[in-house]
């Protein structure tokens, strides 16, 4: 992957997003029918709140006999790691190394809150380095 390829350059934007109060059935439908690994957990305003992923989703089922009502919230991480669109393709990968985690969340702020605009998973790195040989 190109060193200075940022995450402007190579994401497309949009991201697939519920809220705090949606239930883990539907969060969960919604990664199927997404066909997506996790989802940006917002506001009513649109801004991060947190992410769930398919993890969670199977961890709350394992040790929840009522997890598909329970709220996305229960189970969500609200300190989610973020980077802007101008961070680099290999920052995004130390970080994603250093931290132990499979995605962070590109973001811009406003107004001193952070709106979601793209995931970048170490999938997408993946991509990337047998596309730059």
């Amino acid at each position: 992957m190109k060193q200075s390829r940022s995450v402007l350059e190579s994401k497309r934007y949009g991201v697939y997003t519920c809220h705090a109060d949606a239930t883990l059935l539907d969060a969960s439908r919604q990664m199927v029918d997404e066909d997506v690994s996790c989802l940006v957990v917002i506001t009513t305003d649109g801004y991060l709140a947190g992410i769930v992923t398919r993890f969670d989703l199977m961890r709350a089922c394992l040790h929840h006999d009522d997890w598909d009502s329970l709220p996305v919230s229960a189970v969500m991480t609200r300190d989610v790691v973020t980077v802007s669109p101008e961070t680099t393709l290999y920052e995004v990968a130390q970080l994603l190394d250093s931290k132990g985690i499979h995605r962070v969340v590109a973001v811009r702020e406003e107004n001193g809150r952070l709106r979601p605009i793209s995931v970048v998973s170490a999938s997408d790195l993946v991509y990337h380095m047998v596309h730059d040989l």
